[in-house]
């Protein structure tokens, strides 16, 4: 089972993060994790604090020679920007904002030490985990990848597009949309709200294809492979909505509409629709796996919200920090990680050992298995 914590704030010495359970054997390459730290870290409408971090990942444990032993590996990504001590004391909290829930719970005067801990920052770490267990995934043929569908109200088409062409085309845009045209009128709507100092938020989907079916469980609620990708995207900063498949949309339609025929071509169980979105009853049924997430606009605004101080309790503007106008793009790579960790998690239970080379040989037993289904 891989487990995974996080530790670290926005303006600390460091972001880290602490993976265990990962196989024996697995080769790691430091560049490919860095790759995606750094598409994590573009995408038009970034703020300032983009031009400073450079975000590198050093590997403190776990490895000898560029693979993995079968102890926890340590992750660490340094801040260039760590004045988290000479940064000053914050009293007005943001609307949507974690800064006022977290000092009434944690009873703290100075939101300072909210927000450290609160700020997306923190998601570097779990990019760095989710890019190591892309590359655990790949080694059995399984690509994770996203997209933006929506920024601001403006809808991209990708209808008709194979995944394949969909992954190409977002690769090469700053704003991870596959459709130019909507992308040009996204780039604008951006600049009109940084004009007005304002933010954006937006829809963001990913894409999971070469897994097999039979990842995830019915049998209890926490083994629920949709439960486990919900949550995982759910617990990204700003994100506010999930779907699976069709979503809410089948709240709409029929039944008779909605669950996908099922059909037996060229050796395997195949459907014409994935309205399901590649997942019923909890587990993968080999079709693929689509999620949407909804992205809330960035909390702080360079035209700041009404708010109250709350020393003094009178009313004021809320505090403002250096954020980005948009982070769509941004967040359609961390929601990818962190699904490609929640995979990987399933993976190991399906077929988990203690090296790679064992569950390579359980898998393989497994797919056969299923030839002959």
């Amino acid at each position: 089972m891989l487990r995974y914590f996080t530790a670290g704030e926005s303006h600390g010495k460091a972001i880290v993060a602490i993976l265990e359970g990962l196989p024996a054997g697995l080769k790691i390459s430091r560049p490919l994790i860095n790759d995606e730290l750094k598409k994590r870290q573009i995408g038009y409408g970034r703020g300032d604090r983009m031009k400073i971090e450079a975000d590198t990942v050093s590997i403190l444990s776990g490895l000898r020679n560029n693979e993995t032993i079968g102890s926890p590996m340590t992750l660490l990504i340094k801040n260039k920007d760590s004045r988290i001590d000479e940064l000053p004391r914050i009293h007005s909290p943001r609307p949507g904002h974690a800064d006022l829930a977290g000092a009434m719970k944690y009873g703290r005067r100075d939101m300072r030490d909210i927000l450290e801990r609160s700020s997306a920052r923190e998601t570097a770490a779990r990019v760095a985990v989710g890019a190591v267990s892309k590359q655990f995934l790949s080694r059995f043929g399984i690509d994770i990848f996203s997209h933006v569908t929506m920024l601001g109200g403006i809808d991209a088409h990708t209808s008709g597009l194979e995944p394949g062409e969909i992954k190409k085309k977002a690769s090469e845009s700053l704003l991870r949309c596959a459709d130019e045209a909507a992308e040009k009128l996204m780039r604008e709507e951006i600049d009109n709200a940084s004009s007005e100092g304002d933010s954006l938020g937006g829809v963001f989907e990913v894409i999971i294809i070469g897994h097999p079916a039979g990842l995830g469980s019915h049998a209890q609620w926490d083994r629920k492979i949709d439960a486990r990708l919900s949550m995982s995207i759910m617990s990204i900063q700003a994100v506010k909505g999930v779907e699976i498949g069709a979503g809410f949309g089948v709240a709409k339609r029929r039944g008779s509409k909605v669950h996908d025929v099922i059909s037996y071509k060229e050796g395997r169980f195949k459907r014409p629709t994935n309205n399901a979105g590649g997942i019923e009853g909890g587990i993968t049924n080999g079709e693929p796996i689509i999620l949407r997430g909804a992205m809330k606009p960035i909390a702080t605004l360079r035209r700041p919200l009404e708010s109250v101080d709350i020393i003094t309790k009178e009313t004021t503007k809320a505090a403002v920090e250096r954020a980005d106008v948009c982070a769509v793009p941004s967040c359609a790579v961390i929601a990818e990680n962190v699904c490609a960790i929640e995979i990987a998690n399933a993976f190991l239970e399906k077929f988990g050992s203690d090296s790679i080379s064992e569950i390579k040989k359980n898998y393989q037993n497994y797919i056969k298995t299923l030839g002959k289904f």
